[in-house]
């Protein structure tokens, strides 16, 4: 079946599933993206208005700042804060075209891409798909906790803290109140440790004024590390600091410790420890996520994909990876580079640059991945930050943590909402309303349902 090519979108009702997905008709060079997360947008910016066909698939249809998904978990922010609509964000790109669908597999002999609304040709294809929660094969755990890797997750977080803690007003059992109060933090990366502040942060500010049922106090905080460290991707100066912050709100910080069980009440470390705890919240570890179609030998730890160091998928000749699903493994890079936000935008605007070059047939040079330095938040006025060789900690390093954020956020309303939020946080301690819109369920009850 020949490519359907259309003038007119308002014919795009007309293609069924099975078809081939409708595109506008173009003589262009066809990129396909898989993936709106940074290193996609970074992509896109980079070729926009130029003379090439865009085509970016996402099974959203909006962008997702994930450094901010534990302020929407904790109801500091509401979620259409810190998301954007890709049709909104790629208005006026002339030549970039947003498809909403799923990957479900690459056919690289025919350069065919097949998706749940049917399938695409491509001249070139980018894979920036991300990752997902890794549960490191704890069933128990992956059932009865919650990850954070999307907007949904920090709505579910919220749903469940907010629904534990009426509950909790309600039941006279010490044991079943103190579960639903206590709450889990498992992994000491910047996830777990901003997460872990702001939840030390509501409890302190918050809990009286909203339950004064029971005393603040009721309400445990642990943050559970495998090593003895936190942040150990950061200076040991910045590690250090963010313990002491962590200390001083009262968190129970666990190190050496790791999850081995956790059955919806109960958490269980390898060490025999046990935490009553109805509350888990997993940011230990992520793993890639790609469609069918890349061989299992250029697939390596983490589930990354392998990449030459142009960032081409080994084994292909005109497939890419970008972001944290790429592992570009060197002798400087041995494990490939940090899964974070800034490695994925500079290898998106790196890809865009070389992809218009190889077109031309130009030479083009191996990714060079600068490091801009970290920054990390553990409440008002509480930060580090890492910047080359200098290091901050304290209120200089939350400003610059604020503006970092504030300015990387998509959209001129988005940064509006945000900057006003944190002003009114700034100076009230007040969050966002705090309302249960749905009914949350852990991932156990809804299967035990359906069986």
């Amino acid at each position: 079946m020949k490519e359907k090519h259309i003038h007119s979108i308002t014919l795009e009702s007309t293609c069924k599933v099975t078809d081939d997905i409708c595109l506008p008709d173009s003589d262009l060079t066809r990129v396909v993206i898989i993936g709106g997360g940074f290193g996609g947008l970074a992509l896109v910016e980079k070729l926009k208005h130029k003379k090439v066909q865009v085509v970016l698939f996402d099974k959203n249809n909006f962008h997702q700042f994930q450094p901010l998904f534990y302020q929407v978990a904790t109801s500091a922010l509401e979620p259409d804060s810190i998301v954007f609509p890709f049709r909104k964000q790629f208005s006026g790109y002339k030549n970039v075209i947003f498809r909403l669908a799923e990957v479900e597999e690459i056919q690289p002999s025919s350069n065919i891409l097949i998706t749940s609304r049917g399938k695409v040709h491509y001249d070139y294809l980018v894979l920036a798909t991300g990752t997902t929660t890794n549960f490191f094969g704890m069933d128990s755990v992956a059932q009865n906790s919650l990850g954070m890797k999307d907007i949904r997750d920090s709505l579910n977080i919220r749903h469940m803290m907010l629904q534990n803690l009426e509950q909790a007003a309600i039941t006279c059992d010490d044991d079943e109140r103190d579960a639903l109060t206590n709450f889990v933090i498992v992994g000491g990366g910047p996830a777990g440790v901003e997460m872990a502040g702001a939840l030390a942060e509501f409890r302190k500010y918050i809990l009286p004024k909203d339950y004064p049922e029971y005393p603040a106090s009721i309400m445990n905080i642990y943050l559970i590390e495998a090593i003895d460290e936190l942040l150990s991707t950061m200076s040991d100066k910045a590690s250090s600091k963010t313990l002491k912050y962590l200390k001083g709100l009262n968190v129970k910080v666990l190190f050496n410790e790791s999850v081995s069980d956790y059955d919806g009440s109960e958490v269980t470390t390898k060490s025999g420890k046990k935490i009553l705890a109805k509350n888990l919240i997993w940011t230990a570890g992520v793993k890639g996520q790609f469609p069918k179609g890349v061989d299992e030998k250029h697939v390596v730890k983490g589930n990354r994909i392998k990449t030459d160091p142009y960032l081409k998928v080994e084994g292909f000749k005109n497939v890419f990876a970008i972001g944290d699903i790429a592992a570009l493994i060197s002798e400087e890079t041995p494990k490939g580079h940090p899964q974070v936000a800034q490695v994925a935008i500079q290898q998106g605007k790196y890809l865009g640059e070389s992809l218009l070059k190889l077109m031309k047939n130009k030479h083009i040079e191996p990714f060079y991945y600068k490091d801009k330095g970290s920054l990390a938040t553990v409440g008002k006025r509480k930060a580090v930050a890492d910047l080359g060789k200098f290091r901050f900690t304290g209120y200089f390093a939350w400003l610059l943590w604020s503006v970092v954020h504030l300015i990387s956020i998509s959209g001129f309303r988005n940064k509006l909402m945000v900057g006003f939020n944190w002003a009114v946080s700034y100076f009230t301690y007040e969050k966002s309303n705090r309302l249960i819109i749905r009914n949350f369920k852990p991932k156990s009850l809804i299967n035990h349902t359906k069986n």
